[in-house]
């Protein structure tokens, strides 16, 4: 039998985001470990937003996680998130947006997550994420912050600056061009 390809127009919908996201979904174990991470960091959270003036602000919580969201899918922008916020209700449930939630304004999302940038929250909450034991079984190279302070000593070791390496890589890419260019002549 065929289906109705009507709509059916109803005001209200009882839809729990959590019976829709699959049991063995790869973003259901990250959430439960920005949980954590999250829920270790809610004094620093506290100290953040002491006032209780002006506007309420987008929950700290929920930006980092949608930061998550950004850099895991690669998405460009903070309007591109937010449109796929206002969609996706994969990224509504890992955010904790409900469904009838209306997603941020981008300019406001990038306000936010300025201030948490300027005020190191984002780095704490990376540091709470790569102290976990099981994030540290998956990324055994990356499980403290020290990262680019070694690649900086590996570099200075062979009498190269970071901004020397980069220069070098510029270069490379330039001849690399240039072959190309000089190929299709």
């Amino acid at each position: 039998m065929r289906g109705s390809d009507r709509r059916s127009g109803a005001l209200s919908s009882y839809v729990d985001l959590e019976t829709r996201v699959r049991s063995d979904h790869p973003l259901r174990a990250i959430r439960q470990l920005t949980v954590e991470a999250l829920a270790a960091l809610s004094g620093s959270f506290s100290a953040l937003y002491a006032t209780r003036m002006g506007r309420p602000s987008i929950p700290p919580e929920m930006l980092l996680r949608a930061m998550l969201l950004q850099a895991f899918d690669s998405i460009r922008s903070e309007r591109q998130l937010m449109e796929r916020l206002e969609f996706d209700l994969l990224f509504r449930w890992f955010v904790g947006l409900g469904i009838d939630d209306q997603a941020w304004d981008h300019s406001s999302f990038t306000r936010n997550r300025d201030r948490h940038l300027a005020g190191e929250i984002a780095a704490q909450f990376l540091a709470a994420m790569l102290a976990r034991p099981r994030v540290r079984r998956f990324c055994p190279a990356i499980t403290s912050l020290r990262g680019p302070s070694v690649q900086r000593r590996r570099y200075a070791d062979r009498g190269l600056g970071v901004d020397q390496k980069l220069q070098a890589q510029g270069s490379g890419r330039q001849r690399s061009r240039e072959r190309s260019a000089a190929v299709r002549r």
